[in-house]
């Protein structure tokens, strides 16, 4: 039994299933967990997934939808140009397909933020396509199976290795053939050929793998290039306002894009300590109380954040603060936050 036809009986008999955006053909709904999806566990997704559906239930209503509404949502996913594309692919739906999704992978990448292997993705799980995903769980497995040697920092190998996908698909696949496929490729990639401690003796295609026979499942996949992760140290300026009737409210601005949590609401911002109190109006950085400083960790950069609490009366309004609009602490939670930040507001309020 060849690679294919192992998978999909595989799947069947052992991979995932009941999890909320499984057992349907709707675009849409396929579309929204494979973006949320992308480096995000399923574990975190399970909880976002249905409140987003709740608030947007088709392409229609998220297309409709203030951004802001849109990135409250997404508060605390991350990756927030998923969030952004996300709204502009809803609204090219509507505008240009008339609140229809192409029934191609091809068409469907013409669309913002739909990549080949998620437009695969759709086209396979939702109409049958016979085409392959080729995210980064599925290059590790595909890696391994066939002890490819090209280095996958470089875009040859990688169009290489998905010609390769493309020749171990299924022959002649009914839809659910193509169902089971494309999700027993994510299944094995997320939950057998994990990217240290692999589960081979798990894995339904362990007598095919060529990395297993020679004993090189480290090796694979070959990837040489290693992004540099930058450290940065930013200041941030919480300014927290307090009513007379115990009501508070936070100054934030809106993060300039492109940028580091653009489009999001954030205390200011400053490369230094000096920089944040020179901001102020005289006599204000005599105030100032610091908090703990916190890490948190981006893609390719370490921030270690240093907040400084400026507590005032109500009455005092906004002369001499930086740029920026009163957030009352009730109405955080309608707000687009980053983690940290969110965290930090919460705790102060």
């Amino acid at each position: 039994m060849t690679f294919a036809p192992r998978l999909i009986e595989w799947q069947r008999h052992s991979g995932r299933s009941g999890l909320p955006w499984q057992n349907t053909r709707d675009p849409y709904r396929v579309w929204l967990s494979e973006v949320m999806l992308q480096q995000t566990q399923v574990s975190t997704v399970l909880s976002y997934y249905p409140r987003f559906l709740d608030r947007f239930p088709d392409v229609r209503a998220l297309a409709a939808a203030l951004p802001d509404d849109v990135m409250a949502l997404w508060s605390g996913l991350g990756y927030y140009s998923r969030a952004r594309n996300l709204h502009r692919c809803a609204q090219a739906v509507v505008k240009d397909h008339h609140g229809v999704f192409p029934g191609t992978a091809e068409q469907l990448e013409t669309l913002p933020g739909i990549g080949a292997s998620t437009a695969a993705a759709i086209a396979a799980f939702c109409h049958g396509e016979r085409i392959s995903i080729l995210d980064g769980n599925v290059r590790r497995v595909l890696s391994r199976l066939l002890a490819f040697e090209g280095d996958l920092a470089q875009a040859g190998p990688q169009r290489e290795l998905w010609s390769l996908a493309q020749a171990l698909l299924p022959d002649a696949p009914t839809r659910e053939d193509m169902t089971a496929y494309t999700q027993g490729l994510m299944d094995l990639g997320a939950t057998v050929c994990q990217r240290t401690k692999p589960l081979c003796g798990r894995c339904p295609v362990q007598m095919v793998c060529r990395a297993h026979g020679t004993d090189q499942i480290a090796r694979f996949p070959v990837k040489t290039r290693r992004v540099a992760r930058r450290f940065e140290n930013w200041w941030l300026l919480l300014v927290r306002s307090t009513g007379v009737d115990g009501q508070q409210a936070f100054w934030l601005e809106r993060r300039p894009a492109p940028g580091i949590w653009a489009g999001l609401y954030c205390p200011p911002v400053f490369a230094d300590e000096p920089a944040l109190q020179a901001s102020l109006p005289s006599g204000f950085a005599q105030r100032l109380q610091p908090l703990e400083p916190m890490s948190h960790s981006l893609t390719h950069r370490e921030l270690r954040l240093h907040p400084l609490l400026l507590d005032l009366r109500e009455g005092h309004g906004s002369g001499g603060l930086p740029e920026g609009q009163w957030v009352p602490a009730g109405a955080l939670i309608d707000h687009g936050l980053p983690t940290p930040v969110r965290q930090l507001l919460s705790a102060l309020s």
